[in-house]
């Protein structure tokens, strides 16, 4: 675990070895192999444009001589993950550099810069930006490893320890295929520890280097109403309206000031250590400027940071749906109302006690619930159906403060360097899988300008953000 002081050590001290004159010069090459990059669609769910991606980022390896492979699951059908390799003669350690590949799905019409799989770089200066979906989360990632090997090559420098690369195709989809492909391909995947390229610097500036991610799973519940829909004069004060009848659901989960309401959403929570709430303390508080940023006249937490509330559970509604508004509104009542929820995770938590308690939250307000679309029989029967569906999800990780290896990389942050130190990132990856599968540790190394809008429309990347993390990665690849 030595490996994983000296890396903090490095990127604290902002080392001198790493190449920042070669970004500087070749920032333009950079940007001409990255646009082409960002403009093959990569939604997740779109596994033959995942392929596609895959195919074209096993050229960029190719033509850095790192080896690349696709390692596959054992029918073929799951995105594969990319591999590649730098063995170091006499390296007695080994690591992982990870990053995704895949994005968020997209809905074109809401993107008001540049359609999502048409990248343009826009503005000048330090405020000159990528725009494309996945142009920060995370083929950002993907891009600054790539070039930080250019880098190093250009210098005739190494690695100072053997380098793996993984770039994983199915992140944003929740990882479902992740541990059989970490438990089929162990032996090629064996290291000292990952290192994971992903996620935004902190708000307040700097990069945040982070010991741990929450869980997430994410469900959808939808409410049915009549079995056809009905003309909103003929049939209304009559006929239950299931838009109705899930905003009201949806707001029994929550009171006033945003704590969810769900019993024993917080049961399982393993509490904060001492030193983890010391470190949290000590994080620059941004939520001033974030909410003069974003226009909030107030937020929720009843007073909490948002640092404090990011490591704890958490309800969104991703989305909901019912009929049609704007243009292509009528007067109707629509059959169903759905919403899509995504549950974050702590330690403690675990994906199915979480969702089962969301479940019981509904039964406990009259519904009757299903998995499937309810029969007319059932209809007739019950007041209130509501279809609840899910994705498998994963728990957090978290490296804890009060380990002697926490401790260390504390002191060594706060005494030397512009890098946020934080118990848990707030977004999630599967890391858990990592230690579960493969016994190893990981560090998460977030680098992207805060406001980069990852997975919504007109997602960007700040130029010089990108050309920033090169740099750091770079260091990370030499750090001895």
């Amino acid at each position: 675990m030595r490996w994983f002081v000296l890396l903090l050590l490095f990127l604290a001290t902002g080392a001198a070895a790493a190449p920042r004159e070669w970004v500087d010069g070749h920032r333009q090459q950079i940007l001409d192999e990255y646009l082409p990059l960002l403009a093959i669609p990569n939604v997740a769910a779109n596994r033959a444009d995942i392929r596609r991606n895959a195919d074209h980022i096993v050229a960029m390896m190719a033509r850095r001589d790192l080896a690349p492979r696709l390692l596959e699951s054992e029918d073929g059908t799951a995105p594969p993950l990319i591999y590649g390799e730098w063995r170091v003669p006499g390296a007695t350690r080994t690591y992982i550099l990870y990053a995704h590949y895949d994005g968020q799905p997209v809905t074109p019409e809401d993107w008001t810069v540049t359609p999502p799989f048409e990248p343009r770089l826009v503005g000048e200066g330090r405020e000159a930006r990528i725009y494309a979906r996945s142009a920060s989360d995370d083929k950002a990632g993907v891009m600054a490893i790539l070039a930080a090997v250019d880098a190093l090559r250009a210098e005739n420098r190494r690695p100072a320890f053997n380098l793996k690369i993984v770039f994983e195709g199915e992140e944003e989809a929740g990882s479902p295929h992740l541990a059989a492909l970490l438990r089929r391909h162990r032996e090629t995947l064996a290291s000292d520890g990952w290192v994971i390229v992903d996620g935004p610097a902190h708000q307040s500036g700097p990069p945040q280097l982070t010991l741990g991610v929450r869980g997430d799973v994410n469900m959808e519940v939808t409410v049915h109403g009549p079995a056809r829909p009905l003309h909103s004069g003929h049939y209304g004060n009559w006929a239950p309206n299931p838009a109705l009848m899930l905003a009201e659901l949806l707001a029994s989960m929550k009171d006033e000031t945003g704590r969810v309401t769900i019993s024993g959403f917080y049961d399982d929570v393993i509490p904060l250590t001492d030193a983890e709430r010391a470190a949290i303390a000590a994080v620059p508080a941004p939520d001033a400027s974030l909410r003069n940023e974003l226009g909030l006249g107030w937020t929720e937490g009843d007073g909490a940071t948002l640092t404090e509330l990011i490591n704890r559970p958490s309800l969104n509604i991703n989305g909901m749906r019912s009929a049609d508004v704007g243009a292509n509104g009528r007067n109707v009542i629509p059959t169903q109302a759905t919403a899509a929820l995504d549950l974050r995770l702590v330690l403690g938590n675990t994906p199915d006690r979480q969702v089962q308690r969301v479940v019981d939250h509904i039964r406990a307000q009259g519904y009757e619930v299903l998995d499937r679309a309810p029969t007319i029989a059932e209809r007739r029967r019950f007041p209130r159906i509501a279809t609840v569906t899910r994705e498998p999800g994963y728990p957090a990780e978290r490296t804890p403060l009060d380990h002697p290896l926490a401790q260390s990389l504390s002191r060594a942050m706060r005494a030397n360097g512009p890098f946020v130190l934080l118990p848990s990132l707030g977004g999630s990856l599967p890391l858990y899988l990592i230690r579960q599968e493969l016994g190893a540790p990981s560090v998460t190394v977030a680098l992207w300008n805060h406001d980069n809008n990852q997975h919504a429309e007109d997602e960007n990347v700040r130029i010089d953000s990108l050309m920033n993390g090169i740099v750091t990665i770079a260091g990370i690849m030499t750090a001895e």
